[in-house]
């Protein structure tokens, strides 16, 4: 949506293509990090967007045990806004789409699912959406971890493997909750929690494979869980009546030998599947729209330039899923095999004794390895 907005903006004639009738998914990421409010401010969208309801995190906090912890601190970033931005993700597409839709060159098409693409020679040349073909000069494709488009574009995905998977399920909020998302973090137990002002959404964390042996030991387990976790929500766990109410999120990384052939160019998770850890996936699903939309813009679509996108946002991209690796394997993979109180790690202890430390993780969560930057229209 925002590559195809900037390419709008550049005169650039766009059609995106969304296969299902809106944006609701609980599964995407609801944090717009510092990073992405930047680019909305050069792109200068950010008032309109900071219009919609959302609420600001300028730095974050864990709950290790008994023990809340600094995590990042936002607040000292040489950007526009020292914040994460709390806003569901179709609220977001949605603002993207409108603003969009102001140019003469963006059209939106919603129940459009590509089922085919269209080749010249070894050129793609278009997408097939049900009987309809739809030629164009470039296919891009950012339809997510398990994309149609690098299926069917028979680009090689090497898988990295993750050691966690997701319950991903809602309660009720109340006054008197805590205000801002959090992470908890016990003996074999790691839950986030993101506020979405009705209700939370919540991340419980398991093994990778975990979620028949979870759902085997039975609800009411399940439950009691949750209210040792989270005390001042017991009034409501029985809120989950049925397992239907829990879905399961599968955690994979993985990422794309080559990002493009002639006439295609895949980007975010479509070339990169992201761990949940830093719920950076968005943002650097942006960073890639950024790239791509200032490389691309004046239309050539040649093969150097999509080799060209790929080498701008492969390096940030790998930095990024080993530092998510490192996380998972060293942090989150010893709290769930813990039988005990885990330890707080060391340094989210110095970082809450001497807060200028918090500072660092912030910078990598809320910038990113290389944040990229809108190229001004001439």
């Amino acid at each position: 949506m925002l590559a195809g907005l900037m390419l709008a903006r550049a005169g650039v004639d766009t059609l995106v293509l969304e296969k299902h009738a809106d944006f609701l998914r609980d599964f995407r990421g609801d944090t717009l990090h510092p990073s992405t409010l930047e680019v909305m401010a050069e792109l200068g969208l950010l008032e309109r967007l900071l219009d919609l309801p959302h609420d600001r995190v300028p730095q974050i906090e864990a709950q290790f045990g008994e023990h809340s912890l600094k995590v990042a601190d936002f607040r000292h970033l040489p950007v526009r806004c020292g914040f994460i931005a709390m806003m569901p993700q179709w609220d977001f597409l949605s603002f993207l789409a409108r603003e969009a839709a102001r140019s003469p060159h963006f059209e939106l098409r919603m129940r459009a699912e590509v089922d085919g693409l269209l080749f010249q020679g070894d050129r793609v040349a278009g997408v097939r959406v049900g009987t309809e073909e739809i030629p164009t000069q470039l296919v891009i494709g950012a339809d997510g971890r398990h994309s149609s488009v690098r299926r069917l574009a028979g680009l090689e995905v090497e898988a990295l493997g993750a050691p966690i998977d997701v319950l991903w399920f809602r309660l009720a909020r109340k006054a008197g909750d805590p205000a801002t998302s959090m992470g908890r973090f016990d003996a074999g137990v790691a839950l986030v929690l993101i506020n979405r002002r009705e209700y939370w959404q919540c991340g419980y964390v398991i093994p990778k494979g975990a979620a028949e042996k979870v759902r085997a030991a039975g609800l009411a387990a399940f439950r009691a869980t949750l209210g040792r976790l989270l005390p001042w929500s017991v009034d409501r766990v029985g809120e989950l009546a049925d397992w239907e109410q829990v879905k399961l999120l599968t955690v994979q990384i993985d990422r794309l030998r080559r990002w493009w052939r002639p006439g295609l160019l895949c980007i975010g998770d479509a070339a990169h599947a992201m761990s949940p850890v830093g719920g950076v996936g968005i943002n650097i699903a942006v960073q890639d729209a950024v790239a791509a939309a200032n490389l691309l813009r004046s239309g050539d679509f040649s093969d150097g330039r999509l080799n060209a996108v790929q080498r701008r946002r492969e390096w940030p991209m790998k930095v990024t899923q080993r530092l998510q690796i490192l996380a998972q394997d060293r942090l989150i993979t010893a709290v769930l095999e813990s039988r005990q109180p885990i330890a707080p790690p060391r340094f989210f202890r110095w970082a809450t004794r001497y807060p200028r430390l918090a500072r660092i993780p912030g910078r990598l969560i809320g910038m990113g390895v290389r944040p990229e930057h809108v190229a001004p229209l001439r």
